[in-house]
């Protein structure tokens, strides 16, 4: 029960790693707070957690909005009485292609979603961790633009992540002494709805990997489960990778 009696928000939850780790966390003993835009789907997510004897609440909404992730701290605070840690997770990778080629309302709405809603999610969450003396926040990340991850036609969805990593650091940085930590993960390739269905797709992305194959949700998910618990009490500033070996991969 690594997260017994502590409330957590998770946004994307209503599908693929934000789903897991819902689920996951349930299982820990969390309360949880669920975002997403689909609101039937994350309420499938709610009454299966309930079902297994869970506790958590949801509220749909778009990340992109700075009111909705002021809306999820409040009704942690209200329905629980405080947040102890976010899993910021919602994320898209937009539509791949060339820069020269590449429409400006995707480059701005890739940003906004990866990187601006980041930014909302941390201005509403530490006030509300430094009101319940301290906690910890995740951001979902990714090993593309980090390190030699760089791949083709991805330049919107690596300059928002490698823009993600930056804040993520300076976040910490800047609350570590009042004993909030900031980290975040860097999955890579993951079997959800991102990577699409085509085997012939999955085939490619698993080869880019040293350990040849795609990672679970859950397996993602327990990264974020290690850096919200007090296991990681003295982790902060940190990009973990959990790519299946893609950091060391040679070029």
């Amino acid at each position: 029960m690594e997260l017994k009696g502590k409330t957590i928000l998770i946004t994307g939850a209503s599908s693929g790693i934000g789903e897991a780790a819902a689920m996951l966390f349930a299982a820990e003993g969390a309360n949880l707070v669920l975002g997403a835009r689909r609101a039937p789907q994350l309420q499938k997510v709610i009454d299966t957690i309930t079902r297994q004897g869970g506790r958590a609440v949801s509220l749909a909404g778009d990340v992109t909005n700075e009111t909705y992730a002021v809306a999820l701290v409040e009704l942690a605070e209200t329905h629980f009485g405080g947040l102890d840690g976010a899993f910021n997770n919602a994320g898209i990778v937009g539509d791949m292609g060339p820069v020269p080629a590449m429409e400006l309302s995707n480059w701005h709405n890739v940003l906004a979603t990866n990187l601006t809603a980041a930014f909302y999610a941390a201005k509403a969450q530490l006030p509300a961790l430094s009101r319940n003396a301290g906690g910890a926040l995740v951001f979902t990340g990714t090993f593309v633009g980090f390190s030699n991850g760089g791949l083709p036609g991805m330049a919107a969805y690596a300059a928002s992540k490698a823009g993600l990593l930056g804040l993520v650091q300076s976040l910490a940085s800047d609350h570590a002494a009042e004993g909030i930590r900031v980290n975040a993960i860097l999955p890579g390739g993951t079997k959800t709805a991102l990577a699409g269905e085509d085997p012939a797709t999955h085939d490619f992305i698993a080869g880019l990997h040293p350990m040849k194959r795609m990672a679970t949700p859950t397996e993602i998910a327990q990264a974020s489960l290690f850096l919200l618990s007090d296991r990681a009490s003295f982790v902060t500033g940190s990009a973990m990778a959990v790519d299946g070996g893609m950091a060391v991969r040679l070029l």
